[in-house]
């Protein structure tokens, strides 16, 4: 395990969001939904016209409702497909569901760089994940992506009394590390909860990667990276987070 202060610049913990920070969800769930649209043409004869509608209204109803506790969690993705196909081919729902999961993990895996990342910031910093979702939805993707081997602590909001940006979940990962809040560092893609909840639970810095170049709020991260990959050049170079570290007040 990492030693409990990093040489480099006193920052023991780094928290990182999974969603558009570690994997690259939006990304991945669109490409694994084109893929099935090649699938019902190819495979099922849909026009294309079709093919593109009835995929388009299940990643729109996926987003908006990835999990619900009625359903065992592989028969969600059925049911939301069966309510998007045409009344004719409701009876393939169940295929394309086992296709839409095969290729949405394989696009959602962890490309080697952010392995490497990870392997290498573990050995100067308690890792630890935290994210908001159901659940049944995000230990799925934990799980089938083989994250947690990866990290010291992982909080998913489904299982807490608290999600981002309510700083609570933030200070469970420090007390779950035995670390200081002001330690610690906050890295992910939304400012309304990665880079607000860290503020609001003052760690000692927080790192945001946008998804969308013009968004905008108050809550303004102390750096951005556009890709997560570059967090080791924020983190040797950054006189304001060393700066935290060294002293007893908050940036």
């Amino acid at each position: 395990m990492a030693s409990v202060y990093s040489e480099n610049n006193n920052v023991s913990a780094i928290f990182f969001d999974l969603d558009n920070t570690l994997i690259q969800t939006r990304k991945g769930d669109t490409k694994a939904c084109n893929k099935l649209i090649e699938i019902l043409q190819q495979q099922y004869g849909l026009p294309k016209d079709i093919a593109d509608e009835s995929a388009t209204s299940f990643l729109r109803a996926f987003r908006a409702r990835p999990d619900d506790d009625s359903f065992a969690l592989d028969e969600w993705p059925t049911h939301l497909w069966c309510n998007s196909l045409p009344k004719n081919y409701r009876h393939i729902a169940k295929n394309l569901s086992a296709e839409w999961l095969k290729y949405r993990f394989q696009y959602l895996a962890l490309t080697n760089d952010v392995i490497h990342l990870l392997e290498s910031l573990r050995e100067d910093y308690l890792l630890g994940l935290i994210t908001n979702g159901p659940s049944r939805a995000q230990w799925q993707k934990i799980e089938r992506l083989d994250l947690r081997k990866y990290f010291d602590c992982v909080l998913v909001s489904g299982d807490l009394p608290w999600e981002k940006p309510d700083q609570e979940i933030f200070l469970e990962a420090c007390k779950l590390l035995n670390v200081e809040p002001r330690t610690c560092i906050m890295v992910g893609d939304k400012l309304e909860t990665d880079i607000k909840g860290g503020k609001e639970a003052e760690l000692g810095g927080t790192i945001w990667i946008p998804l969308q170049k013009d968004e905008e709020s108050s809550d303004l991260p102390d750096f951005t990276i556009d890709k997560v990959t570059k967090l080791p050049e924020v983190l040797h170079n950054s006189p304001k987070l060393k700066r935290c570290a060294r002293t007893s007040t908050h940036c």
